[in-house]
């Protein structure tokens, strides 16, 4: 398949930033989902009236709560895509937001690592399909989520669309295997981000993917997992635009 390396230019920029018109959600709904040994996994959702484009399944980065996209998902609404931040069981606090799926974990003695996470995703992502009948969907994950949404990808091929990968890296395996084994059989298209100074992290994974992918790292040291993204850090305006640019094929 086509490898692109994102070159932004102005002419780029221009034809992303349409002046459509798109149903605005009131803020966010509170959900909760059921979740695996009977924790509920708590989620902010950002739902429009009018989804016309793959539904955005929001993972966040270690130590983090579903606050990371307090300001990235009203975002992705500006272009059209409804999405879903949840509380991983492995994370804490972020933007003044607790991890309430954390604290049911660690009040019944279950794990709380990475891997331990999974099952977090996977009923987020049976709940956008089977309660709120979304039929396509695609993955942002931060840091750790990074990873595991190639392992995801590869459980739901039919349904996943598209992956937004910042930060991944090779920090577990799962069955035994590294993530670039999972990677191989991605077969959406990928975006990929971080710091600069770690692609050194991901390009193992990001070579064995075998669908189209794309790239971003910035000029300067830039921002580790979706935090990049946030209005506050520099240099967040260029990892917006090659995020809109990977977005804007759906």
């Amino acid at each position: 398949m086509t490898q692109k390396t994102l070159m932004l230019s102005l002419l780029t920029v221009a034809l992303l930033s349409s002046n459509q018109s798109i149903s605005q959600p009131n803020d966010f709904k509170k959900v909760q989902i059921p979740g695996k040994n009977d924790v509920i996994i708590q989620g902010d959702l950002y739902q429009l009236e009018k989804i016309d484009k793959p539904f955005v399944l929001l993972f966040h980065q270690a130590s983090y709560s579903r606050g990371e996209y307090r300001e990235t998902a009203p975002w992705l609404n500006e272009m059209g895509f409804s999405c879903l931040a949840i509380d991983q069981r492995s994370g804490k606090k972020v933007n003044g937001v607790e991890n309430e799926t954390f604290k049911q974990a660690k009040a019944k003695g279950l794990e709380t690592d990475y891997v331990a996470a999974i099952p977090d995703l996977r009923a987020t992502i049976d709940y956008v399909l089977n309660e709120l009948g979304q039929k396509e969907i695609i993955l942002v994950g931060s840091s750790y989520s990074a990873s595991l949404i190639f392992i995801l990808a590869t459980e739901y091929p039919d349904k996943v669309k598209g992956l937004a990968s910042f930060s991944p890296g090779e920090y577990f395996t799962y069955n035994d295997k590294k993530i670039a084994t999972y990677a191989a059989s991605v077969r959406c298209p990928i975006f990929v981000t971080s710091a600069a100074h770690e692609k050194k992290h991901w390009e193992s994974i990001y070579s064995a993917v075998k669908s189209e992918k794309q790239y971003y790292l910035p000029d300067s040291r830039g921002h580790h997992g979706s935090k990049a993204l946030w209005g506050e850090n520099k240099g967040h305006e260029k990892y917006r635009q090659a995020f809109k640019q990977f977005l804007a094929q759906f």
